[in-house]
């Protein structure tokens, strides 16, 4: 797998999952609120902010016809694109501002330029990397734009067939891209947890030698745990201060309590994943003594025969392994045993 870095920190399978808060339009048009939003996702264990770069005017034109009205399926049916675009959008003059905030917090912040004009912006304000959204991996323009900067590409796969992602791969690569990570996505909001087919992080990681991960808008925390199980090395989720506040993404946001705890459930995670390993830890060392044992269960005179009625296999662990009853059965008692004797070579013969 190829190495993959923002800034100084390492992102891969043997680092610690790299997980990023999307901002997305959880904002508001509140300056103040994005700030809040910044703020709370840092404590709630974010290692990144992100942020989208665009413009209604960037995106699409401003017009009623039939094509620019959203179908079903998603949260959006029926809406204009042009106005949900106005209600989602970050301005522009905010961005700088919320990424300097977040690196004096000690978080990365960078954004999802969604065309030319928008990476120029961002290579202004000097972000660390560079995210594709799902919807513009089919757009090579802007993928040649952003592999020319030279700063490490996160993409996101969703809707895409495993040639389209190829072909995105190659013409990153070709274009100036030398570090890139993939990350599963649904594009469905919310999506479903059968839907995600979780397996394919693995596969992404394989066939195109790269860290990858799980861009998620399921509804709680449990898939992206699952992710991590399976060995995703970024996570990306939408986060929100408050459902209640409404907005084109909060349906599918965690608040910070919840995406605290996504966080704390994948530390976990992955100290539980650790390596192969078929050693003892200490703990276990000590609970061997719980173990089955032969013990003699009822009193016996020197010379009687051991038989399964005065010797049996029970806990705890400190008489001959079970696997020697066999052996012991038919031999004679060298002395007089108690109940309770935990057997051993010395009083058979």
């Amino acid at each position: 797998m190829s190495v993959f870095k923002i800034r100084d920190r390492e992102i891969g399978s043997s680092h610690p999952c790299y997980i990023i808060a999307e901002m997305s339009a959880n904002h508001g048009h509140s300056f103040e609120k994005a700030l809040e939003v910044v703020h709370a996702a840092k404590e709630s264990g974010a290692d990144a902010i992100k942020l989208q770069t665009y413009t209604p005017d960037t995106l699409t034109i401003d017009s009623h016809r039939p094509e620019f009205l959203i179908g079903k399926g998603t949260l959006w049916e029926g809406r204009n694109l042009y106005e949900l675009y106005g209600e989602a959008y970050t301005p522009w003059g905010w961005q700088p501002t919320l990424k300097a905030e977040a690196e004096k917090l000690g978080m990365h912040c960078f954004s999802t330029p969604f065309d030319e004009t928008a990476v120029d912006f961002l290579e202004k304000m000097e972000v660390p990397a560079h995210k594709i959204a799902s919807f513009e991996l089919v757009d090579t323009i802007l993928l040649k734009k952003v592999a020319a900067t030279g700063k490490p590409v996160i993409m996101s796969t969703g809707m895409a067939t495993l040639a389209e992602i190829d072909e995105a791969v190659r013409i990153l690569r070709a274009n100036g891209c030398t570090q890139l990570a993939l990350l599963k996505c649904t594009s469905a909001y919310p999506s479903l947890p059968e839907d995600l087919n979780l397996r394919t992080i693995p596969h992404l990681a394989e066939a195109f030698g790269v860290p990858a991960g799980l861009s998620d808008h399921t509804l709680g925390i449990a898939v992206p745990v699952a992710a991590v199980a399976l060995g995703a090395c970024i996570i990306e989720k939408h986060f929100t201060l408050r459902r209640s506040d409404g907005g084109p993404d909060s349906a599918f946001s965690l608040e910070p309590e919840e995406f605290r705890a996504m966080v704390d459930a994948v530390r976990v995670a992955e100290k539980a994943l650790g390596k192969v390993n078929y050693e003892m830890s200490e703990k276990e060392q000590a609970s061997r003594v719980f173990r089955r044992s032969l013990f003699v269960v009822k009193d016996m005179k020197a010379g009687e025969e051991f038989t399964r009625e005065n010797v049996r296999s029970i806990r705890p662990g400190h008489g001959l392994p079970v696997k020697e009853l066999y052996r012991v059965l038919g031999q004679k008692a060298t002395g007089n045993l108690h109940r309770g004797t935990p057997l051993t070579e010395k009083h058979f013969r």
